[in-house]
């Protein structure tokens, strides 16, 4: 099983599904995108690119099931769209249709070199930490700047820069919502009770338009349930259940 990791992070963070996944029989890969963590290159900034490198990661590994989270299952969703029948894909909360308001702002602070401030844009904007709206800025801005201190792997100071072309490769993926209709492998949607609006929105669309697709609802988690400091047991066990129910 191959997994592919969200915006702001690595395959570092997914280190507990995994090991809970390999404790399942499951033999794991748990690859750095392109310009993250430990992988070179410029992260993608096209969905193409994007899906070419889900592509090359399942030629090397020779997995047919592959889990994608938030932005790391937008170019696997695009990926099972040219795989074939034979794939099995899950994906968790692919932000498809998502208004990436935060972008310009993000854009701007980083361009500065505010990059405490930037991080503030994306945590606010993307809503991954609903306590973020309530914080003011000035008390926000040394937390993300502590936050950006912490030390690889743990820490995403690194990633920063990624967001921006994670955001434009989203954006350029819109049509997925229509074009997944198209999609002849199994599909797992999976999503969060507590994750925002327009996540639980996407996953509806898709939920709609992927033929055969299946749908689980994780009660009390959000966003990032997948990661070390979610929920990757239950996740997990979500990714069990629909891999050894039958696919390839």
């Amino acid at each position: 099983m191959l997994l592919w990791h969200g915006g702001l992070i690595t395959s570092f963070h997914l280190l507990g599904l995994a090991e809970r996944l390999a404790g399942a029989g499951f033999q794991v890969w748990a690859i750095d995108r392109r310009g993250r963590g430990l992988s070179g290159g410029e992260p993608s900034f096209g969905v193409g690119e994007a899906v070419e490198d889900v592509a090359a990661a399942v030629a090397l590994t020779g997995a047919r099931r592959v889990f994608g989270l938030s932005a790391g299952a937008v170019p696997v969703l695009g990926w099972a769209l040219v795989a074939g029948s034979e794939c099995a894909v899950a994906v968790y909360e692919p932000p498809l249709g998502a208004a990436l308001t935060w972008l310009g702002e993000f854009e701007h602070h980083l361009g500065r070199g505010e990059r405490a401030a930037a991080l503030v844009a994306v945590v606010r904007g993307t809503e991954d930490a609903a306590w973020a709206r309530w914080v003011p800025g000035v008390l926000l801005r040394p937390l993300m700047a502590a936050a950006l201190r912490e030390e690889a792997p743990a820490g995403v100071g690194e990633q920063l820069e990624s967001m921006g072309e994670d955001a434009h490769m989203v954006r350029s993926a819109e049509s997925l919502l229509v074009k997944a209709s198209g999609i002849r492998g199994r599909v797992l949607l999976l999503g969060g009770a507590r994750s925002p609006v327009y996540l639980t929105r996407a996953l509806d669309v898709l939920e709609g338009v992927v033929p055969g697709v299946s749908r689980v609802e994780l009660a009390g988690v959000g966003h990032l349930a997948a990661t070390n400091d979610g929920s990757p047991g239950r996740v997990a066990e979500s990714l069990v259940g629909f891999f050894d129910s039958g696919a390839g």
